[in-house]
């Protein structure tokens, strides 16, 4: 059994997509960033980066349970351990890992900036503003041409890849980060392919009627960017 430790976020989806396309029994374990729920001492036992999402594998190497967090290690785990979205061939395996890498390195913490400036932060930055929207753009960019040339990130089969990416790019996303997806064909037919695997349908409904919708309050804006994140533990 994976206890799955999720908030309703582009990274938390990744986790549970993942589990439904492997067909892995889950528990949801709802961890509220927007309360703090990330700072509880249990939850940083597993996830000491006070991030969601983590997972605990009650059968895990050597039949023992087993804790991990990190998005892109944890897609990684379920893959090799069911065998499932892990290509054997060397080259379609490295494409794959260099389109996750892709994601973990570039897509998250850029877009995750530009959703930031664009839509959360208290004081309007305009150089950052224009920074991230700018990287953001240039990302999409990088993706519609390899879409243009492939029916998935990582080639011609769907691959943790296209996982890790998809919830970045849901259309809240698009309004969020600022962004005309029509200016990017390519994402915008991967994007609505994605979204009709069933098991991405599952993962996303996973907790929706916890997805933040606007200007978060004081409390959550406190723990979600202020000084708690920085405090000692």
């Amino acid at each position: 059994m994976i206890h799955l430790y999720y908030w309703p976020t582009p990274n938390g989806h990744k986790a549970s997509i993942m589990l439904e396309e492997v067909g892995l029994p889950y528990e949801i374990y709802p961890i509220n960033i927007l309360k703090g729920d990330q700072f509880d001492p249990e939850f940083l036992k597993i996830s000491p980066n006070n991030r969601i999402p983590a997972i605990v594998d009650t059968e895990g190497p050597g039949d023992r349970p087993y804790s991990l967090f990190e998005s892109g290690a944890i897609l990684m785990y379920l893959a090799e351990k069911t065998g499932k979205l892990w290509p054997a061939d060397p080259r379609r395996h490295y494409d794959m890992l260099q389109w996750l890498f892709f994601q973990m390195g570039n897509v998250g913490p850029m877009f995750g900036q530009n959703g930031h400036f664009q839509g959360y932060a208290k004081v309007d930055v305009p150089y950052a503003r224009e920074r991230y929207h700018n990287e953001c753009k240039r990302l999409y960019g990088v993706m519609d041409k390899r879409l243009a040339q492939n029916e998935y990130l990582a080639g011609a089969d769907y691959s943790l890849a296209d996982v890790a990416t998809y919830p970045w790019t849901l259309p809240r996303q698009w309004e969020l980060h600022r962004i005309n997806i029509d200016e990017f064909p390519n994402v915008k037919r991967w994007n609505a392919h994605v979204a009709q695997r069933p098991a991405v349908q599952r993962g996303c409904a996973v907790l929706a009627e916890s997805q933040r919708v606007g200007k978060p309050t004081d409390e959550a804006f406190e723990n979600l960017f202020g000084a708690r994140q920085y405090q000692k533990r």
